[in-house]
């Protein structure tokens, strides 16, 4: 039975990562040892994290779409094309924990964080930029490989897919999280059915921190089209930074 105190870590805690993921990332880099920390084994807490992730990605599309910040079909394409890995790297997901994994993970955050705050010139005028056009094919190759690394662990996919969406076509960061979130909600969506069948979510655990990542999303797209790509990309190389130390040193 849960006590009161952890209804309300859950939550606060959900609400801290539901506004990373969708500004930045890692915020499961908050939840999943919180999880393992309440005494669900790290299989169980990787896929009782979905829950929250899934639900937190409904909110932040409700409020990207009212905001008309929206990129159909392009990013159902990329959503689809991650299915077929990320139901992969579902089944693969036995373990994940383990120092050189964390380390390793730790390096390529801060890389892919640095190239995405520093690597690009450009200066979009609006956040409706268009962006530059490339083949679908290229995205939808790169989407299926992202999608092995979402299905097992989803830490730091958000970083990933920044780094891609901003190499690929140049499009504004408040762009690039209205794709983010879509392709996220579409994968893990079939990746929650890979954890069910393998029954391997505490149902309780994970509706609670739904409720914290749920109100946290929709702050984060709030603030995404609020504040624009500085503030945005501020924050994320923050976040980038405090995280990969917390993996190397503490994790």
């Amino acid at each position: 039975m849960m006590s009161s105190f952890e209804y309300l870590l859950l939550v606060l805690a959900g609400i801290g990562a539901g506004f990373l993921n969708v500004v930045a990332g890692g915020g499961s880099m908050l939840t999943l040892p919180l999880l393992i920390f309440l005494g669900l084994p790290p299989a169980m807490a990787n896929g009782t994290n979905r829950i929250a992730i899934l639900w937190q990605n409904v909110f932040a599309i409700n409020k990207f779409r009212r905001a008309g910040i929206i990129d159909y079909p392009y990013s159902i394409y990329l959503g689809l094309a991650a299915i077929p890995g990320a139901v992969l790297g579902g089944f693969l997901a036995v373990d994940i924990r383990g120092e050189l994994f964390t380390r390793i993970l730790s390096i390529i955050m801060l890389a892919v964080g640095l190239m995405i705050v520093f690597g690009s010139a450009r200066k979009p005028i609006s956040i409706h930029t268009g962006g530059e056009k490339r083949s679908p094919w290229v995205g939808i190759l790169i989407f299926f490989l992202i999608g092995i690394y979402g299905g097992f662990i989803h830490a730091g996919v958000g970083f990933i897919i920044i780094f891609v969406l901003d190499r690929l076509h140049h499009y504004p960061m408040v762009r690039i999280n209205s794709i983010k979130v879509i392709v996220a909600f579409v994968y893990t969506l079939a990746v929650v059915m890979v954890f069910i069948y393998n029954d391997l979510i505490q149902w309780r655990y994970g509706l609670t921190l739904a409720v914290g990542t749920s109100l946290g999303g929709w702050l984060g797209s709030l603030f995404s089209i609020k504040k624009g790509d500085k503030w945005i990309k501020a924050l994320l190389l923050v976040t980038i930074v405090v995280l990969s130390v917390k993996l190397w040193f503490y994790y």
